[in-house]
């Protein structure tokens, strides 16, 4: 029987990336809501049978300039209520923080590049041990404290970069989706300003993604079909 998996977007170009093909072949069929052009008070947080809250250029704190993220945290608090499968990456994973009671702040700084994480002993013991010593994406500057009830499973050292909540809710502050080969100039150019204010160069950055991408994503599908496949 096929599943239903719904992806709440911010940005167009920030998709499940190379995690649709894991996604399909567990037999989902992916929906993608669009955040900001549909009524997300009419979504039922209970349908899907696995929830992901995807990135975007926005902060948790940011619900007076964006409304809608009140609306987005209620659906969040009733997936995590219900006890249902729940991804969230970037973004998503700080909303998923906040609606556990963790805090969400800036950094201070912009952590955009690849780099490796560090696993603590749970993280080393979770499907993200098939990201072991490979260089991730990050591309944030806010960060979410451990939430109440969550197990911190990777780090770097600006900030925390996964959490877990038993088998079923995963929080990704760094971005395993992301088609770094195929399709990260759409990144380049949406997130221009904010590369110029960080002095991030983007030659730099597209050659490193060329250099990384073929195994990230790789390890990254691995890591997710992994995760998929525990939920329950």
């Amino acid at each position: 029987m096929t599943r239903r998996a719904l992806a709440l977007r911010h940005v167009h170009f920030e998709t499940l990336g190379t995690f649709e093909q894991p996604l399909a072949e567990a037999g989902f069929a992916l929906d993608y809501l669009d955040v900001g052009q549909h009524d997300l008070a009419a979504v039922d947080p209970t349908a899907p049978d696995l929830l992901v809250v995807l990135g975007g250029p926005i902060g948790v704190y940011e619900t007076r300039a964006y409304p809608f993220l009140e609306q987005e945290l209620a659906l969040i608090k009733a997936r995590l209520a219900a006890g249902a499968p729940l991804l969230g990456i970037c973004l998503g994973s700080q909303l998923i923080a906040a609606a556990l009671g963790g805090r969400v702040a800036p950094t201070g700084t912009k952590e955009i590049g690849f780099a490796p994480l560090a696993l603590t002993e749970a993280g080393a013991k979770s499907p993200l041990r098939h990201l072991a010593d490979l260089p991730v994406l990050h591309w944030h500057g806010d960060a979410f404290d451990v939430p109440p009830g969550a197990a911190l499973l990777a780090t770097t050292a600006i900030a925390n970069q996964a959490f877990a909540i038993g088998p079923q809710v995963l929080g990704l502050q760094f971005h395993p989706e992301a088609d770094t080969t195929n399709a990260l100039e759409p990144w380049l150019i949406g997130h221009a300003a904010e590369l110029a204010g960080a002095e991030v160069d983007p030659v730099a950055l597209r050659a490193d993604a060329r250099l990384h991408g073929p195994r990230l994503a790789t390890a990254g599908r691995a890591m997710f079909a992994e995760w998929v496949a525990n939920t329950k």
